[in-house]
């Protein structure tokens, strides 16, 4: 059979997993009642409620006779690490690009990777019903952008089609609109070369990607760089310190549509999946018995941003969560680290871990993983990974573009620029204004929500790590310090309603609160030690009717990026299946003066 590979690549909310969802909406005959769910490759349940895709997955179709393998990637920067592993199972890739946004600085890292491997774009302009959109000026900045990036000839010279990906439309075109995607399959074949194909050769693979089963065991993932391999078949596990493991390869399994097919035989130019190589590791190579030869280890970019976990040690440890001890935290980031190829782990002391990773959502994903499997962990604020370059100490910086309503913009430049941003290039794009900036990692904590206050809900800010630059010196982030609670007990509204005007509050009346809890924020820069356990002591002169109603202004609710965007260097956030906790590093108040 004959294949084509392509990986669909582009910032995030560009539409890929749409574009996917139509591509096997119009291949695809469903029958015994199934239907394609929207966003159907976006399988994992924090996937589906954040709208974003975190892991890079593979689906196929047929057309014409020829099996099109399709990688849907993630857009968002943190989640990089899949992308590059991925790109080396496909021979070319769609570039998929907003109409409106133009390339944005997912599109740059991803483009970058893709055209250092030699792949063959074709330039997908998607959205083009959005009233603001402006297709011919987005290919041609997806040309600059390229020629930046270094492309070839060949690359430069790429095809171009124009796609509502919502509607299922995809068209050369533009005064010729169609109404499916019979124009891109077409592209596709015509455009993307062929994986080379020796069925003669001894097996090779490469692994690329894991999964579990619990009836088969592991799984390991891959394309098949030349020869066949059967069902029982013996293989060589290659691992990365040149060891040798003999394996059996239980069940290969090609993939059509959103379902693994079980097959007798996987040969070349496919991508599979083959159970039964049980101590596999992303990177390493599944080859043939008789003839073993590695293939080059996968590498990814270095993490950038680190965190400390411990297990929980607050006095409310072990109510909430099944795995509390710092045994089933080690084994749990030991398994994580086996598939998220650009997660770090480093045991510090046994019940310390610091962990690496792209991006403060990289990390908050994997807490938040854990958090729902029933874990309890702790963990400390955001760290940047300082590198020392020829004696001198560099940090991490990003390439930072926002899109502002024009009279939010100069209040926003002044905030970054004090966060020792530098502004690169701006230009106005109708009533907004899109800025960019080169600005450090450590400075982007928390800034979020402060950009999200200042626009008033209308900006939109993406950025991607644009590597090391010089110590930029020290940036005051937070302003205020932090409401800590000096008492055990539940929280009364008569105190809470008492203290308000000394800040805002996390918690409602009626929580339950230790000593050295983080309850609020202060109005002022200094930490605060307050006590929102006491109640009104009512006496038989007064009656409890007599007083006024309290009125207590809504707590904050902090989701798991908040908190760790708030959180200091003496604070950690406390995580249990049910609860989210800011606490003190330093519990007993008289310790932390």
């Amino acid at each position: 059979m004959e294949y084509r590979n392509i990986a669909i690549i582009a910032h995030v909310d560009h539409g890929k997993t749409t574009l996917v969802d139509a591509l096997l909406k119009q291949t695809l005959k469903l029958g015994h009642g199934e239907e394609l769910a929207e966003r159907a490759m976006d399988s994992n349940d924090l996937e589906r409620e954040r709208g974003i895709t975190i892991l890079a997955k593979n689906t196929a179709v047929e057309y014409g006779g020829v099996k099109i393998n399709i990688v849907d990637t993630p857009g968002h920067a943190d989640f990089g690490g899949e992308v590059e592993r991925v790109l080396g199972m496909v021979s070319g890739c769609l570039v998929l690009v907003d109409a409106a946004e133009g390339p944005m600085p997912q599109t740059r890292f991803v483009l970058r990777k893709a055209i250092e491997l030699g792949l063959k774009p074709i330039v997908v302009i998607n959205k083009i019903d959005r009233i603001d959109a402006r297709p011919e000026e987005v290919v041609n900045l997806t040309f600059d952008l390229m020629a930046e990036l270094g492309a070839n000839d060949d690359q430069l010279d790429f095809p171009i089609l124009y796609a509502i990906a919502r509607e299922g439309k995809a068209f050369r075109d533009l005064d010729k609109p169609q109404d499916d995607m019979h124009e891109l399959f077409e592209m596709v074949l015509e455009h993307i070369p062929a994986p080379p194909a020796d069925l003669e050769a001894p097996f090779q693979m490469l692994v690329t990607n894991l999964d579990y089963s619990e009836y088969l065991g592991r799984i390991v993932l891959g394309r098949v760089q030349r020869g066949t391999v059967k069902k029982g078949e013996f293989v060589q596990l290659m691992h990365k310190d040149g060891t040798m493991t003999k394996s059996r390869v239980v069940q290969p399994f090609t993939h059509m549509g959103l379902r693994r097919i079980e097959a007798d035989e996987v040969s070349a130019g496919d991508i599979v999946a083959l159970a039964g190589i049980e101590d596999a590791q992303i990177g390493e190579t599944v080859a043939d018995l008789a003839d073993p030869e590695a293939l080059p280890i996968i590498t990814v970019d270095e993490p950038t941003v680190s965190m400390t976990f411990q297990p929980n040690t607050s006095p409310f440890a072990g109510k909430d969560g099944k795995y509390v001890t710092s045994r089933h935290l080690n084994d749990r980031l030991k398994r994580e680290v086996m598939t998220n190829v650009s997660l770090k782990v480093d045991e510090v002391r046994p019940d310390e871990f610091i962990v690496s990773g792209r991006g403060e959502l990289h990390l908050s994903i994997l807490l938040e993983t854990m958090r729902r499997e029933g874990y309890e962990v702790q963990v400390g604020s955001p760290q940047v990974i300082i590198r020392e370059i020829d004696g001198v100490k560099h940090e991490p910086v990003e390439h930072l573009v926002i899109d502002v309503p024009e009279q939010h913009a100069s209040s926003v430049i002044g905030v970054l620029g004090g966060r020792k941003g530098q502004m690169v290039n701006m230009e106005p794009q109708g009533t907004r204004s899109r800025v960019e900036f080169k600005i450090p990692s450590r400075a982007l904590f928390g800034f979020r929500n402060q950009f999200l206050s200042m626009t008033q809900g209308e900006g939109i800010m993406s950025h991607v790590f644009d590597g090391y630059a010089p110590w930029a010196g020290d940036i005051k982030i937070r302003q205020n310090g932090s409401l800590v609670s000096m008492e055990d007990g539940p929280a009364f509204a008569y105190s809470i309603w008492k203290l308000q005007d000394r800040g805002s509050f996390f918690i409602d009346a009626g929580a339950e609160v230790y000593v050295g809890m983080i309850v609020g924020e202060n109005a002022r820069e200094q930490d605060m030690n307050v006590n929102v356990c006491k109640n009104k002591k009512l006496t038989n002169v007064r009656s409890s009717g007599a007083d006024d109603a309290l009125t207590l202004t809504p707590p904050r609710r902090l989701s798991l990026e908040d908190a760790l965007e708030y959180i200091g260097s003496d604070e950690l956030v406390e995580l249990t299946p049910h609860n989210i906790r800011l606490r003190k590093k330093v519990l007993n108040p008289s310790m932390r003066k």
